[in-house]
């Protein structure tokens, strides 16, 4: 009976740093992504076009699945899904023009007349894919906690020790 209190409290405690960790994770990239975007007003970076009512949105739902994906991780799973879409995401909600990158690649009025209109896509295709990668990393933790491992799509047997 003392084994499964044990294994009880390393399961909360589990959850508990799990889910720090997570909103640690989604406030801290919430606040990054906000000011190097600048979504909203901030003394470090100045937005040369105006902020679209879409992009607050993008922002806060690119935060939150980051925090679920890191929240939810499980040891053997690729973060690289996760990556392509939080980058898909910064570039659908960064300003166009303020990217020296795309702007030294594209031009100025490339930018503005090709790239400009395809940002809400990105900004939401990197949201999908993103939502993707958070639904994978759920499945994965919640088969670790079977019986049977199935981590990222591979089948594993259960090696024991705790959770």
């Amino acid at each position: 009976m003392h084994s499964d209190g044990a294994t009880q409290q390393a399961k909360q405690d589990d959850t508990l740093r799990r889910g720090l960790r997570g909103t640690a994770v989604g406030v801290a990239l919430f606040a990054v992504l906000g000011t190097v975007t600048a979504v909203w007003a901030n003394p470090l970076f100045v937005r040369m076009t105006p902020v679209g009512p879409w992009e607050f949105g993008a922002t806060v739902l690119t935060a939150l699945l980051a925090g679920v994906t890191v929240a939810l991780w499980v040891p053997r799973c690729r973060l690289r899904t996760s990556g392509a879409g939080g980058l898909a995401s910064f570039l659908g909600i960064a300003c166009p023009t303020c990217n020296k990158v795309l702007m030294l690649i594209f031009g100025g009025p490339a930018l503005l007349a090709w790239f400009d209109p395809v940002r809400p896509w990105l900004a939401a295709a990197g949201v999908i894919t993103m939502g993707f990668a958070a639904f994978r990393t759920w499945r994965a933790f919640r088969e670790s906690r079977s019986d049977l491992q199935i981590v990222c799509g591979v089948e594993t047997p259960m090696t024991g020790g705790p959770l």
